[in-house]
Parts: C-alpha cells; structure tokens; sequence
C-alpha cells in the first residue's frame, strides 16, 4: 500500500480555522488528521506543499516510524510548532489507515486499552462577562452538560502583573465558580504564560483555597528556570504547576523533566509529531511519575487522535475539550464520535479513529480571517473573527 494523495481541508470559526488533511493510498483506504494552528495556517499549508511530495508521496502509511522520522529529521533545521503540527496531522491520518486496514481501533493498535472511560474536562464555556454571577451561571450550565471537571483563564487581559483591583477580580470569580460547582468538580486555572515569576506565585497563593487542579503555564514558556522558580515557590500549597502545551519537541522538554519544574505535562498531540511520539513522552514523563493531560483546542478529528492515546497511556490524567462550547457544525464535520457521559468518554468505537469526515459540512463553512490573540479585551468571549473577510 502506498500514499497517493493528500489533500488539505479547512473549516473556519469565528475564533479557529481547523487543518484537516484527507490522506489517500492505492487500494482505496483514506486516514485523516486534523490541527488547529493558532493565526498559523498559511505557514502550515506551504509547510505541507513542500514536505508532502518529499516525504509522503509513495510512502506505505504503515511505516509510521520512518515517515515521521523522515519529516523531522530530513529537514535540518528541526522541529517547530509549524513543521511538528504538519507531520502530526499526516502521522494521525496514518494511524487512521492502518486502523481501517486492520479493523482495529487505532488504541489496540499502541498496545491496547488501560482504561475503561476518558475524564475530560470543558474548556471554552466562559463566554460571557468577567463577572461572578456570570461565571457562576456559566459554571453551571457546563456541568449540567455532564463535565465533570473545568478550565479557564479568570485574568482577562493581563500581562507580567495585575492591578490590586483586579486581583480582587480574578479571586472573586474563581470563588464563584467553585460555589458554582461544588468541592466534587474539579477546576483547572489557567493562566497562558502571562506573568512574571512573582505575580504568578501571588496569585497561585490566593486561589489555593479554592483547591484547583493545578496552575497552567503561570509564566511565560521561554525560560524553564522562572518555571521552576514557582512550583519551587508554591510546594506544599497543593496546587500542581502544569505546562507544555508550547513545547514541540522531545529535546525541548528535557529540561523540564531535569528541573523538576512541573507535575503534569499538556504537550498538544496535534502539534507535537502525532500519538506515537507523544507516547514518546509519556513513557519518559512516567518514570518521573508525572501525569500527562494532553491540550486540545482542536476539533473532533484531534479530539478523536486524543481519546485513542488517553485510552492506552497509563500515564494519563484527563483531556481537554472544547467543541461542547463552540459552533455546533464543529462537531457535524465527522460522523463517530463519542459524547461525554458522566464526566467521561466512553471509549472510541469503530475501526482507526473511529471517525469519518463529512466534507459537505468543512465546505459549507470556509476559512475565516481569524487573529485570536490572549491579550486582546474579552479574547475569552472568542468572536474575533475579522469582518467583511
């Protein structure tokens, strides 16, 4: 079997253009893969223009191994999160084939299940205005959807430090999210690398009480060092420090074992190489005895590649999901897969990932002017698409 075709898909939102990529061979099967590159897409699309007859044209989509080590080290200059999201989305696709060449779900495919159900956790369900009665009400609705666990950012626009008033703020909505929801749901505070060394350790000290899950990327991914500066600052608070959704890399991540700056890694399958080399991770992380929560801001093709590697990574703690709380065409543009039940997913079912795509809906919903940015007023509200595009 060989790789005859590829061809990139693009579905737009007003705050996300979702990649997808339709993988075609010689005997009829297709596998496909799916990314979102935040205001990226053009780079990932001549990215795939230029590696794609080079690497993967003729190749024999079960020589996963050497297609991805082909792409990553073939290129010199070495992985980005431009070229490791590119090989990612061929690399899931891939796994898709292989599955459907098989009649195997792709998690029997990587040694088999090690769990039962997914945990997952909602994200992009705080829509409305930086109020605590608004968070509360918001908080609500995504647990009567059946999450059991959410994450959000509380400091709208801030950067390296926050105000005296708005530190109040930022406690007072937590606190309400947490009346919201109850001390049985769990809450994740993300904070998107915004804040000097200092502040973060402030502000992981104020919300301790509110017993969250753990603290995201507190400061900016750039240096390791003021990383490890908080979690060596905040031990004993119970709160653990999370990172990695910026790392795209093996090597990147190194030093973050090394320092012992983090407790649960969040590198994104989608923009780092694919299932196989997050596994990759995984199994250095474990003898760390860190937990991985994979990030995932993408679609249901990604979100389909992250239930598979949650289902047969022991290491595992919860995956992150957005597309409960986005555009119902979202979910439309596959047929297969799971619903949330519980707090869980059950288990992905079918062969591959378990998901096919539904070009009508991709087609009737094309790519926007997107320039989604973490620093803008109300960026959470997620409506940034540019007008008249």
């Amino acid at each position: 079997m060989k790789i005859s075709k590829v061809t990139p898909l693009i579905m737009g939102t007003p705050w996300r253009n979702l990649t997808y990529v339709k993988v075609e061979t010689d005997e009829g099967l297709e596998g496909v893969g799916e990314v979102r590159v935040l205001n990226r897409t053009d780079a990932l699309l001549g990215y795939l223009k230029e590696a794609v007859p080079r690497y993967v044209l003729g190749q024999d989509p079960f020589d996963i191994e050497s297609i991805v080590q082909r792409m990553l080290r073939n290129d010199f200059v070495g992985g980005n999160d431009i070229s490791m999201s590119g090989i990612a989305i061929i690399e899931m696709a891939c796994w898709d084939i292989m599955g459907k060449a098989l009649n195997q779900p792709v998690y029997r495919l990587l040694g088999g299940a090690v769990r039962e159900k997914i945990k997952a956790y909602a994200n992009g369900w705080y829509t409305v205005e930086r109020s605590p009665d608004e968070f509360h009400a918001a908080a609500k609705r995504a647990v009567a959807k059946g999450y059991r666990a959410l994450k959000f950012d509380p400091f709208g626009e801030g950067y390296l430090e926050l105000e005296a008033a708005e530190k109040r703020r930022v406690v007072s909505l937590v606190e309400a999210v947490r009346d919201a929801v109850g001390p049985d749901v769990d809450i994740f505070i993300e904070m998107h690398g915004r804040f000097n060394p200092i502040t973060a350790i402030e502000m992981i000290r104020e919300l301790a009480p509110f017993k969250p899950g753990w603290a995201e990327e507190p400061v900016p991914p750039d240096n390791l060092k003021a990383l490890k500066k908080v979690a060596d600052a905040v031990n004993g608070l119970g709160v653990p420090i999370a990172t990695g959704e910026r790392l795209h890399t093996l090597y990147q991540c190194r030093e973050l074992f090394e320092y012992q700056a983090a407790d649960i890694l969040q590198v994104d399958i989608s923009h780092f190489g694919g299932i196989k080399y997050t596994k990759k991770l995984a199994g250095w992380a474990e003898a760390y005895y860190m937990l991985v929560a994979p990030h995932n801001v993408g679609g249901p093709v990604s979100t389909a590649a992250a239930f598979h590697f949650a289902a047969s990574t022991q290491n595992f703690k919860i995956q992150e999901n957005f597309n409960d709380f986005g555009e119902p065409y979202v979910k439309q543009a596959v047929t297969g897969l799971p619903e949330i039940e519980d707090g869980y997913f059950p288990l992905p079912k079918g062969p591959g990932l378990g998901v096919t795509l539904n070009e009508d809906v991709i087609l009737e919903h094309p790519r926007q002017k997107v320039h989604f940015n973490l620093f803008a007023e109300d960026w959470h509200k997620r409506d940034v698409a540019e007008k008249g595009s």
